[in-house]
């Protein structure tokens, strides 16, 4: 355990961990028609899709997303231009490469794509979603409400926590985002932008001591 890490109490690692693991849908992977990048702050998505592209997980790959407050100074040109340049710079060729480049949430990650696909001749029957580790189940989700006709598959990084904290440098923001996270995964189906996903106890004890414990500034507006 780093010393950053240190500052944070073993229960609260644990139960860090039950949430991580949730949000993994732990899918096995298979070949389909079309992997999308979703945009985030983290590089790393770019990089997993590289290396699924280059292992023959698919052969055409749309990377999607504009720039948000949390990702403009890292990726001040937007999420999709800069994840196309490390996936190029990794050895995935241009042309199989698709940009979506004004897409400002999840939704409209997977809306755009869809558009930018069909224009491209694409139709796709199965889509393989690359995401953050922590984003897989909400993205399988929103993609189950807003594409429901095509068959989703989750991917990302195959980090543990520990190498995700390591690799964000932050450990209260990482665990602030797996409580944020969750809070959507509970809260979009109300508001019609996912579909539901049951939630175990264990999980949801989880997220109610982190809450208590102050992990929460990534939580949702009220």
């Amino acid at each position: 355990m780093s010393v950053e890490q240190q500052a944070i109490t073993g229960e609260q690692w644990r139960h860090a961990r039950t949430i991580w693991d949730y949000h993994q849908m732990h899918h096995d992977l298979r070949r389909c028609d079309v992997a999308i990048g979703l945009g985030s702050h983290d590089l790393g998505v770019a990089r997993a899709a590289a290396e699924l592209y280059l292992a023959g997980w698919f052969p055409r790959l749309v990377f999607t997303g504009a720039t948000s407050p949390t990702t403009a100074a890292r990726f001040p040109r937007g999420e999709a231009i800069h994840y196309r340049e490390h996936a190029l710079a990794l050895g995935v060729p241009n042309e199989a490469i698709l940009l979506e480049p004004n897409a400002g949430n999840t939704g409209q990650n997977i809306t755009l794509s869809r558009q930018v696909l069909t224009q491209a001749g694409h139709r796709p029957a199965s889509v393989l979603l690359v995401s953050k580790p922590y984003m897989e189940r909400r993205a399988y989700a929103t993609a189950r409400k807003v594409w429901p006709e095509v068959e989703v598959v989750c991917a990302s990084e195959p980090l543990e926590l520990d190498d995700y904290v390591n690799s964000i440098g932050d450990p209260k923001l990482v665990i602030d985002m797996l409580v944020g996270d969750l809070q959507r995964v509970i809260e979009y189906p109300k508001l019609g932008y996912a579909i539901e996903q049951h939630v175990p106890g264990a999980v949801h004890d989880a997220y109610q001591v982190l809450l208590r414990a102050g992990f929460d500034s990534r939580l949702l507006m009220p």
